[in-house]
């Protein structure tokens, strides 16, 4: 690991000044992802910037009856906290599936969203990779990749976002607040990932040194009735191979709002917008749910030992559909 130097932040202008001087600086939060990457040589920081006790730690609800997230919130208070579990239970669910206890106890909102990939190329100093090296090629096309992109991939990079928040996040439009030394900015959370295009290193719109200060959540009343569902290789903690989102209102046997959101599907939570027009006014039913999948699932471009996913996703946006919309019908 290389050496480097290690200061407390002494307010969020203190914070965004230091990395505005040192752009070999990084902000360290719970550093459950920066700190295993310093140790594989894949992060190498001169300075760490310790933000974890800046005042950006309170859950509150918005005038407009939406939730406002601060940045340093560990995930674990994120998922018990009351308003978020009523509110908008799927971010509950997504937060508990992400991690053990002893993680969520350290890692935080902040750090969650900006995590990076665990391609195992990635991870691997001694392995090419676009992400790491721009130029250097994709092995994971070639080589192991069962558990990479079928959606919104390039020839540059088939990886996957590993974050179980941020699909939940995406689903109900979330904005993320940053700062930077020339102030203030807001992204919406779909636009915060850039696509992977021929710059896979290139991996957020955040601008240099931008310091994520907090998450907003629109008031979103279907987001009362959603559920996160996360399909993994081991009943243990473990990055999905596939994850949903959803949230559906159904009246009269018809659907009509929906949300969907999907995970390690892509290089960034994947909000399932064609599915989501398909299915408006339709039936609430699997064969209905079923066509939605299909529609957004035509975009798909799947490698040689990871179709599976294809199906995978169908069958979780159909499941997780009918147990929603049979829960709406009792």
């Amino acid at each position: 690991m290389r050496e480097f130097t290690y200061q407390k932040a002494p307010d969020i202008a203190g914070a965004v000044a230091l990395l505005d001087a040192d752009p070999e600086a990084r902000f360290l939060g719970g550093g459950t992802n920066l700190v295993d990457l310093m140790k594989s040589g894949v992060e190498r920081p001169a300075r760490l910037v310790d933000v974890r006790e800046l005042p950006l730690n309170r859950i509150e609800v918005t005038a407009e009856g939406g939730l406002r997230i601060g940045a340093t919130v560990t995930n674990t208070d994120l998922a018990v906290h009351p308003e978020v579990r009523r509110r908008y239970p799927a971010l509950a669910q997504a937060v508990l599936a992400g991690a053990s206890g002893q993680l969520r106890n350290m890692a935080t909102v902040g750090g969650n969203l900006l995590q990076r990939t665990r391609c195992g190329y990635f991870t691997d100093v001694t392995k090419a990779c676009n992400k790491r090296v721009p130029g250097s090629g994709c092995p994971a096309i070639e080589g192991e990749h069962h558990n990479h992109a079928i959606l919104g991939a390039s020839p540059h990079c088939v990886a996957t976002h590993p974050s179980d928040m941020g699909v939940a996040l995406t689903a109900f439009d979330a904005v993320v607040s940053y700062e930077t030394a020339g102030g203030q900015g807001e992204l919406p959370l779909a636009d915060l990932y850039l696509p992977v295009r021929d710059t896979p290193h290139r991996e957020t719109a955040l601008p240099p040194g931008a310091l994520i200060t907090g998450v907003t959540l629109p008031p979103t009343p279907v987001a009362a009735h959603s559920r996160y569902r996360k399909v993994r290789e081991r009943a243990s903690y473990a990055f999905a191979i596939s994850s949903i989102a959803a949230a559906i209102d159904v009246r009269d046997g018809v659907v009509r709002e929906a949300r969907l959101a999907f995970g390690a599907v892509a290089s960034r939570p994947w909000r399932a917008r064609v599915a989501e027009r398909t299915l408006t006014g339709a039936s609430a039913d699997a064969v209905s749910f079923a066509a939605a999948a299909d529609a957004e699932l035509a975009a798909a471009a799947p490698l040689a030992h990871n179709a599976y996913k294809v199906r995978l996703i169908r069958n979780l946006v159909v499941a997780v559909l009918t147990e929603m919309a049979e829960e709406d019908a009792r």
